[in-house]
């Protein structure tokens, strides 16, 4: 009996706070709806109908926590409806390349996972290590390198997670395994930037850039913006883990091989030499004019073959992750809708309009890294807050003489930060949950006191200095 009232009074509790957070939900919206209506009466209404909408869809994913696919869809439908957006244009983001690109990345992306390639090419490199050092940068070079082939930091940690446990049975020490599973989530979320294929969050960024007439920035451009950042972040991570994870005896030589090489397939050398040749095709992309997607489509259809990798087409296409494919077209609608109906540039008008004093570059990108970097506090898909931050954070940012792409590079690199809640990234919560959770929420948060000054100052310094020199600022 005391159980069953037990349960009954926590339902209600749920129920309570469900409704407190609806009620909220919509007083804030409607606040802010009618402070469209009063304030805003020179915007046109398809521009005061966009913004209307987009603060609903923000407060569907902060406030209520709804899914986030879902909630951009019916942000589109709304759209529409309004006439703020035409019926059609959720479909022609389909002709996005970069959409087709990531399908086929996806297809390949199961094909390594299906036949284990990745795991026996990373235990072949680190079964000879004798140094658990050693080991921890080997781990960090190879995560850092899958950036560039597979889709999505949630893709990576699935792959990759085998590996770690591989690791962490062979060297038996509990401080190394909780350093490992720290180590493995912390690289694949930071390294994601180096790749135009490492996050859907990229997708939406080069929206914005073509929407504001950017330059085009190609799959081995991206790579030479954010592959440097991305590795410096990695080994940070790494030293830092390192030093405040492992004693000295958990750094003690093992005295024997971590593993025994792994043996190779039958198919492993076609397979390996698809996914090379197709980044190599990736990356010279400028020279022989073949668009990425065509590449990787070609090598999707040449990898998930039963001759080639005993993987079908059809069963790879199940591995697609359409839920994010779904996010990002209507999500890209919606950032459209929110440039071609004024609505972003006449709401940046006045909130900067207002505003007196003048911010310098260096502060200007201050704030947008900063902001950025802590917004996975509040919103936990790296792709939504991409989608919150470039109209809501670096379009308004550019208007006090910083530039635009600038701005939206740095937003959207800078949202990769997300180690300080276990629920902040899948990676976090795979890892954490692994088999006698390794680590809990306190190593979480101690490791990001450290490491995130350093990545506000390094990314600070990529956008003010090296960005400008490579040309892309």
């Amino acid at each position: 009996m005391l159980d069953a009232a037990t349960h009954e009074t926590a339902a209600r509790l749920t129920l309570t706070a469900s409704a407190r957070q609806w009620l909220a939900a919509g007083a804030i919206v409607g606040l802010a709806w009618l402070a469209i209506g009063l304030f805003l009466s020179d915007l046109a209404f398809e521009g005061r109908a966009t913004l209307a909408i987009f603060v609903a869809m923000m407060a569907g994913w902060l406030i209520l926590k709804l899914p986030e696919t879902p909630v951009a869809i019916v942000a589109f439908l709304a759209l529409a409806a309004t006439g703020a957006a035409d019926q059609d244009d959720l479909f022609d983001t389909f002709d996005n390349e970069i959409i087709w690109l990531l399908i086929a990345a996806f297809i390949l992306a199961a094909v390594i996972r299906r036949t284990g390639l990745a795991e026996r090419h990373a235990m072949r490199a680190l079964s000879r290590l004798r140094s658990v050092p050693a080991i921890f940068m080997a781990s960090t070079l190879i995560i850092f390198a899958t950036a560039f082939f597979i889709p999505s930091t949630s893709a990576r940690a699935a792959i990759l997670l085998p590996v770690f446990a591989a690791l962490s049975a062979a060297i038996g020490r509990p401080g190394v395994t909780k350093a490992l599973a720290l180590l493995f989530p912390s690289v694949i979320l930071l390294s994601a930037g180096a790749s135009l294929t490492g996050a859907g969050a990229h997708l939406i960024a080069l929206g914005f850039i073509d929407e504001i007439d950017g330059p085009e920035i190609s799959y081995l451009d991206w790579a030479l913006i954010g592959a440097p950042f991305s590795l410096a972040m990695s080994l940070a991570a790494n030293f830092a883990i390192q030093r405040l994870f492992l004693s000295a005896d958990d750094k003690a030589p093992l005295g024997r091989a971590v593993a025994a090489p792994a043996r190779p397939r039958l198919g492993d050398r076609r397979l390996t030499a698809i996914i090379v040749g197709t980044v190599a095709l990736w990356a010279t992309g400028g020279w022989h004019g073949i668009d990425l997607a065509l590449v990787a489509l070609g090598a999707a259809l040449l990898a998930a073959s039963n001759a080639v990798s005993g993987v079908s087409f059809k069963d790879a296409l199940k591995d697609v992750d359409w839920n994010l494919l779904f996010f990002l077209a209507a999500t890209l609608v919606v950032g459209e809708a929110l440039l071609e109906t004024g609505a972003a540039a006449f709401l940046v008008d006045r909130l900067v309009g207002s505003l007196d004093t003048a911010l310098s570059p260096a502060l200007t990108s201050a704030i947008a890294v900063i902001v950025a970097a802590l917004a996975h506090l509040v919103i936990i898909s790296r792709t939504a807050r991409a989608a919150v931050l470039i109209p809501a954070l670096a379009l308004p940012l550019s208007r006090f003489g910083t530039d635009p792409t600038t701005l939206i590079l740095t937003v959207t690199i800078g949202s990769g930060f997300c180690q300080t809640l276990m629920v902040s990234a899948k990676p976090v919560m795979l890892f954490g949950q692994a088999e006698g959770q390794p680590f809990g929420q306190a190593d979480l948060l101690r490791l990001a006191l450290w490491l995130l000054p350093v990545f506000v100052a390094g990314l600070l310094f990529v956008a003010l200095v090296v960005w400008p020199l490579q040309g892309f600022a």
